[in-house]
């Protein structure tokens, strides 16, 4: 009987979790898109865009999460794959850019990196906190890890955006993510094909 009461309470503490990084995420979805619109920013649009990716997959790991290992497998590899999507987006989205120009608003970017670097970092510790994560609680630690680190970089972006009057750091900064996007995805694709082959071995 105690066996089975340690997994519930386990299973209870991460189901909290995740609806809370759920609901931060959301929010700071539709934050960053209407801060992108109106700052005319790819660094923004992208992450706004990201934090919409990991609400989906959030919301994925919540319904897998009282099924059977396998279920967990599935639900991490479409969290890899809507990762891998998300970046060839933002790719096409820095390319228009490029090629058609923009005129983003330093200050805006950077106010609204730091609002969404504090709520990423309270995801991370939250994320942190649980102990033996599956393979969907570690992509969503991946995922908060990424955000967190684009956050920086869109501080930067905004403060070379200001400093220069040109778009260039904005674009730079939206290319940074999707790459770091790209290269989450493929480690969350990894880590769930290492976490099947462990049971079937």
């Amino acid at each position: 009987m105690a066996e089975n009461a340690t997994p519930g309470q386990g299973d209870k503490a991460e189901r909290r979790t995740l609806w809370i990084v759920l609901l931060l995420n959301i929010g700071l979805a539709a934050a960053f898109g209407v801060a992108g619109v109106l700052g005319d920013s790819s660094a923004l649009i992208a992450n706004g865009l990201d934090n919409a990716s990991d609400g989906i997959v959030y919301a994925i790991s919540l319904l897998a999460l009282s099924r059977p290992p396998k279920w967990k497998d599935i639900a991490a590899g479409v969290s890899g794959v809507l990762l891998l999507l998300f970046a060839a987006g933002v790719l096409f989205d820095v390319g228009r850019r490029y090629f058609q120009g923009s005129e983003p608003i330093g200050p805006t970017m950077m106010g609204m990196a730091f609002v969404a670097a504090i709520v990423n970092f309270i995801c991370l510790r939250l994320l942190q906190r649980l102990k033996q994560p599956d393979v969907n609680l570690r992509a969503a630690t991946t995922f908060s890890f990424n955000d967190f680190i684009s956050n920086g970089g869109i501080l930067v972006g905004g403060a070379l955006v200001l400093w220069t009057g040109r778009n260039w750091p904005d674009l730079v900064v939206g290319l940074a993510t999707a790459l770091i996007a790209f290269k989450g995805g493929i480690e969350i694709l990894q880590d769930a094909r290492r976490d099947a082959r462990s049971r079937e071995s």
